[in-house]
Formats: C-alpha cells, sequence, structure tokens
C-alpha cells in the first residue's frame, strides 16, 4: 500500500467512526440497493467525510464517477477513493482550467443522477446536450440553488433537490458546522488571537451567522455587513453593529466573506482597509474577494506561509490574503472542513435525497426545489437520537 493510500485510508477509518448517522444508512442502502444501475457523477470538496458519503451510495450499489472543486481536493481521499473501484478526477494543485476539464470528464460519464456543488454539473449536462439523459440530482450549496433559479431557470428538464434549502442544514451545517470551522480555520492558519480583535462578516445569511456568533463567542468584536434590510434588522437585533461594507471597511481589522456574490470586496472597499487588513472569504466560488484587483495593483506579493499571502499596495499599506480567496476552511492548510457532526447530517440529507430521486423521480418537479419535509423530519429525529439530546 502506498503511503498516500495508507493516510487516506486511516484518515477516513476515523472520521467513519465518528458519523453514527451514515453508518446506519449505509447498512439499509446495502440490503435496499436503491442505486442499483444507476450512475451518479458528483462534483463536491473531495475529503475524508465525501468519502464516507460516497461509500454509502456504492453500498446502495451506484457507480460514482466524481470530481472535486478546486483548491480543496485532499490527494490521500482520492487515491482511497480509485482503491475501492471509483472513477475520481482532480488533484490538490489543479488549476482552474484542470478542474472544468475534471467537471467536464464527469459530465462525459453521463451519469444518470447528479450529485452537484455550485451548480457544476448541472449548467454541464445542460450545455453538452445530455440534460434528458438525467433522472435527477441534488445540489449542495447555496450559490448552486441561486444559479439553478437563475442562470439555469428553465433549463434543467429533471428534478434537482437543493440540500441547502433545508433547515437542517441550514442550522446545523451552515450555522454551527461552518462558523466553527471558519474561525478555527482563521485561528490555524493565521495563528492570531480572537479577543479583542475588529470583525467584519459580509453576508448575514445562515454562513454569516455562524461564523459572527462563533467569532463574538471567542470574544471578537463583530460588525455584519448586509445588503437585504430584513437580514441587517435581524442581525442589530442579534447584537452585532450593521452598516454597509464601505462604511465598516475602515473600522475592521479582519473581513470575511460569506455572501455567495461576486466582488464583495472589490476596489472600492479596498481602498478604505487599514493596513494589515486579513481578508478571507468562506463563500462557495472564490470571487467574493476581488482577488485580480489585488494582484494587478500591488507593488509586490510575498508568500507568508502556506496560506497567507501580503500584498503591498502602492500608497504603502499592506493586506493579507488567506488560502488565495478561496473556502477557508477547506482550502486552507491541513483543512478539517466543517464538523464531523455537521456533516453527518448534511450527507444524510444527500443519502436520503438521492435515494427518492432514484426511486421516486416522478414524485419531484424539474427544476430546484426544498428537500422533502418528510425527510427532514426523519433525519432530524435520527440527530436527535445520535446527539443523546433527551440526556
Amino acid at each position: 500500500m502506498s503511503e498516500l493510500l495508507e493516510k487516506g485510508v486511516a484518515r477516513t477509518r476515523w472520521i467513519r467512526s465518528r458519523m453514527p448517522l451514515l453508518a446506519a444508512a449505509r447498512e439499509e442502502f446495502a440490503e435496499r440497493r436503491p442505486f442499483a444501475g444507476h450512475r451518479i457523477g458528483m462534483s463536491l470538496h473531495i475529503e475524508p467525510k465525501t468519502a464516507v458519503l460516497l461509500e454509502v451510495l456504492a453500498a446502495g450499489g451506484a457507480e460514482v464517477v466524481a470530481t472535486g472543486n478546486h483548491g480543496s481536493t485532499q490527494d490521500d481521499v482520492v487515491a482511497l477513493l480509485r482503491s475501492t473501484g471509483m472513477t475520481v478526477f482532480g488533484a490538490r494543485d489543479d488549476t482552474i482550467d484542470r478542474h472544468l476539464a475534471n467537471v467536464a470528464s464527469v459530465v462525459d460519464a453521463e451519469p444518470g443522477i447528479l450529485l452537484d456543488n455550485g451548480g457544476d454539473l448541472a449548467a454541464g449536462v445542460v450545455a453538452s446536450g445530455r440534460a434528458r439523459t438525467v433522472i435527477g440530482g441534488t445540489e449542495e450549496t447555496t450559490s448552486g440553488g441561486i444559479r439553478l433559479r437563475d442562470e439555469l431557470a428553465g433549463r434543467v428538464p429533471f428534478p434537482v433537490i437543493v440540500i441547502n434549502d433545508s433547515m437542517l442544514k441550514a442550522i446545523g451545517e451552515n450555522r454551527h458546522g461552518v462558523g466553527q470551522s471558519v474561525v478555527e480555520s482563521v485561528m490555524r492558519i493565521t495563528n492570531l488571537m480572537i479577543p479583542g480583535r475588529r470583525f467584519v462578516v459580509a453576508g448575514y445569511g445562515w454562513c454569516g451567522r455562524g461564523i459572527a456568533q462563533y467569532l463574538r463567542a471567542f470574544g471578537g468584536k463583530v460588525a455584519v455587513a448586509e445588503v437585504d434590510e430584513l437580514k441587517a434588522f435581524e442581525a442589530a437585533l442579534d447584537g452585532y453593529r450593521v452598516g454597509d461594507l464601505g462604511e465598516l471597511a475602515g473600522w475592521g481589522q479582519f473581513f470575511i466573506t460569506a455572501t455567495g456574490a461576486p466582488n464583495v470586496i472589490g476596489p472600492d472597499v479596498i481602498e478604505r482597509l487599514p493596513a494589515g487588513a486579513i481578508l478571507a472569504n468562506a463563500g462557495h466560488f472564490p470571487w467574493e474577494i476581488d482577488t485580480a484587483h489585488l494582484r494587478a495593483t500591488a507593488a509586490a506579493v510575498t508568500q507568508l506561509d502556506a496560506a497567507i499571502e501580503r500584498f503591498d499596495l502602492p500608497d504603502g499599506r499592506d493586506v493579507v490574503l488567506l488560502a488565495e480567496g478561496r473556502m477557508v476552511n477547506l482550502a486552507g492548510r491541513e483543512p478539517k472542513g466543517n464538523s464531523l457532526e455537521a456533516m453527518d447530517l448534511g450527507f444524510l440529507l444527500q443519502a436520503l435525497s438521492l435515494e427518492r430521486v432514484a426511486t421516486e423521480p416522478g414524485s419531484l418537479q424539474p427544476g430546484a426545489q426544498p428537500v422533502p419535509r418528510e425527510i427532514e423530519r426523519t433525519i432530524a429525529r435520527r440527530f436527535l437520537a445520535a446527539l443523546g439530546a433527551d440526556r
């Protein structure tokens, strides 16, 4: 066994033993075989928790063809998945062009079911003319849900269950999972204190709520920038300073984006940042911070550590960027992603939603739609039992 494969086996074995919801689903699927005869195409961050999900789908009879997301693929997990017979494209050091080619390779394999992240596979099958061969799929993210309902509206003839529409995922994975993992990643990458530091969180959706909550729990001073008046209202009543990002730029010391929108921190915000400001992104796409502008205007760029770059600006200020503006909890140094419990919950939503697509596609409407309520209630009961909430 190669050293890389041995590492993947060891890490995934530990994580598998701490995901009881998926363990139970694996036994059920092995008996029912709901995916027998189906090829599932996946585009999702490839890390040990994802490997456990794919093992569950394979136990249910699925043939899996998969790729990761740009910058978050973990090579030892790729080696593990390939050793089980799965077709997996991608590597940690893939360029964005190589990543897009990997997505195209999954589309070319003509999967009948999609497990998507950011809408890349859905867009790929539509562009390739293969959409009619797909019976349905799931979408993991807010960004992908927006894409399905905007850019791809009316062009996807198959049902797509948007996992991120689930309140279970919103609370369990986005608020608490992302909130914890982003703050933990920032601390691990920078080795800086949270207490007393001034943070600006851009976006007060479920992920932004969680990031703000965990920063404040560690003693950070937190302000929220939010363009939606109702979410800004909520943030104010939750006790945060609320304002326009441009207004908060001069106050903050650390800025974290969690909006799903491009160029949230653009030239107008960058020119107002104080010297030494630190920028990180928690959104799915690496576009929330205008890194192209930073690179084009910087007098010098210095790699300070594996996931830390300093940009010396022409006016004498410097700005620090983490993980190249990619998802800081999955693209940074030694990434851990969301907690095991949060992903056990979120990936059971994936597994049972994919089972619904495979076994009852006629019960679903074409296009983006929420997780069926009975699936949510089933998982909520199982999670409470696994958590021991009655004790």
